[in-house]
């Protein structure tokens, strides 16, 4: 059952005054429950408890925080049809997609639980004394990854489980050892409400710490505020705009002890179509792109925003099957009045710059906070000019940035910001011939694509979620995947540490039977 209170821990809490409501965007109505905002002392009280929380859970072992996560897991599947129904009635969102990301979220909880118990992943090295070298004797040093503290997770907009309440910042860094402190969306509190009530069932099932996990409720920005600067907290994480991200990096800079935000933010994702692939393909790819730049409405962090081509019959071709391919999708309901009205005025501002074309755009008629899917055309030399031009756009937009010749091509491609995906499609000899193009996004990008679409981002250890800013806020990790749990831990070195007072993963023995670097060699045997 929903109560619209705040976790504080284990503790259900409503002290403030502050209320709110979520809203069903299919219905255009608000929902009827009541959410509390926290407040200052619930935000204290919480931090405290993580802070306290952290002394305990940070020295679990891996095996033990396994259980923890495959228990939240098993808690999320328990609440069954009511967490469908409230996050369908949340997000405007249909069913097989509230579905599809459920289990992308227990899948995700379940692949760190077997990435913490396999437990290489802590990256232990040893390098043993030789008391006898000369001219200095050498000391025995011992390093691996320890967690940072107790993080703050912001709850995503678009994805109200796969990244935000126990999503893949809160899988991570629970894995890594570290209490959660979550905002919760405003838009989704009451799922957000529901998943944490599993996450507090599983940690007492599992005899966690009291604090392991906390989820604040917020309608505005100051519960956020309060978290990222509270001393206890080590770090952040966030996936959303721009503006918010580094809105939060900087007030984290700015603390008397500065911490980590890795933050998502926007990202156009382009794609550059090569000639040749025009030649063979130019039909077959724009039906293809009609259907990535309207999926879910548009509302995907990989949405497809731009496409980049040369000048010529076939890119004219392409651009007129995209158009009248694009305007038979259905349009679909967007996350909520706030996000359709952002997409009607970016959309607007984009299309009112000098030198835009509208190729097509949906006249259907539709219900309210439906999204019209458009794709409009600009010159290179055009865009190059106007980095009004270079912005996402969230929602199912796509802007055609036409080039002159391969040297435009590639000063388009160089003028861009950092973006998570970059996508080449192309035939024969056209990543060959265009080899300076290719470099020249790989440059820009956390991931390329070759002949497919950036839409769908796949859960595994080789997926890079993340990119040059401002696609992300450090480009040296992924949001998705074992390998973001990188993000909440940092290396710690024992010198001349007694070999019994030493964590079991750095101990002569090797209990564990991790995969260790002993004296710059990678073994399992023991020292």
């Amino acid at each position: 059952m929903i109560t619209g209170k705040n976790y504080i821990g284990n503790t259900l809490s409503a002290l403030g005054s502050k209320t709110y409501t979520t809203f069903n965007p299919q219905k255009n109505t608000e929902n009827t429950i009541v959410f509390t905002e926290a407040t200052s002392d619930e935000i204290n009280d919480a931090a405290l408890l993580a802070s306290k929380a952290f002394q305990t859970y940070s020295k679990k072992s891996g095996k033990d925080k396994a259980v923890f996560l495959r228990a939240i897991a098993e808690e999320i599947e328990a609440l069954g049809a009511e967490l469908i129904e409230v996050y369908t009635s949340e997000s405007g969102l249909p069913t097989g997609r509230a579905m599809g990301e459920r289990g992308r979220t227990v899948g995700q909880l379940r692949a760190f639980a077997a990435h913490l118990e396999e437990g290489s992943w802590i990256a232990a090295s040893i390098d043993t004394a030789q008391p006898d070298r000369q001219p200095t004797p050498k000391v025995d040093l011992r390093k691996m990854l320890v967690p940072l503290g107790p993080i703050v997770v912001f709850g995503a907009s678009n994805f109200p489980l796969a990244f935000s309440t126990a999503g893949g910042d809160t899988a991570a860094a629970l894995a890594a050892g570290c209490p959660v402190l979550v905002k919760s969306h405003p838009m989704h509190a009451g799922t957000g409400e529901l998943v944490a009530s599993a996450i507090i069932k599983a940690a007492e099932k599992t005899g966690m710490p009291n604090g392991v996990f906390s989820n604040l409720n917020s309608s505005g920005i100051e519960v956020g505020q309060e978290l990222v600067q509270h001393p206890v907290v080590k770090g952040v994480g966030f996936t959303g705009s721009i503006r918010g991200g580094r809105a939060l990096f900087n007030l984290a800079a700015n603390r008397p002890e500065p911490i980590p935000v890795f933050a998502e933010m926007g990202s156009v994702n382009p794609v550059v179509i090569l000639p040749e692939a025009l030649q063979e393909k130019a039909a077959d790819w724009a039906k293809t792109y009609a259907g990535s730049i309207t999926l879910g409405a548009g509302q995907f962090c990989t949405n497809p925003g731009l496409l980049i081509a040369i000048k010529s019959n076939q890119l004219h071709q392409f651009s007129q099957v995209l158009a009248e391919e694009i305007v038979k999708v259905e349009p679909s309901c967007m996350l909520h009045p706030a996000i359709v009205g952002a997409y009607e005025s970016n959309k607007a501002h984009v299309v009112s710059q000098s030198g835009i074309e509208v190729l097509a755009e949906s006249s259907q008629e539709i219900k309210g906070n439906y999204g019209r899917q458009i794709v409009s055309k600009v010159e290179g030399k055009m865009f190059l000019e106007n980095p009004t031009l270079h912005q996402e756009v969230f929602g199912p937009f796509s802007l055609l940035v036409q080039c002159e010749d391969k040297q435009q091509l590639e000063q388009v491609v160089k003028q861009l910001e950092g973006q998570l995906t970059g996508t080449i499609i192309g035939e024969g000899e056209d990543l060959f011939n265009y080899k300076e193009v290719v470099s020249a996004l790989q440059d820009k990008v956390g991931r390329i694509i070759f002949n497919g679409v950036p839409t769908g981002v796949e859960v595994c250890p080789s997926m890079q979620h993340g990119g040059p800013y401002p696609a992300s806020t450090d480009a040296r990790f992924t949001a998705v995947g074992v390998g973001s749990i990188k993000r909440w831990v940092r290396p710690f070195s024992f010198q001349s540490w007694p070999n019994n007072l030493l964590p079991e993963a750095l101990k002569n023995e090797n209990p564990l039977k991790i995969l260790r670097t002993i004296n710059g060699v990678k073994t399992t045997n023991k020292v």
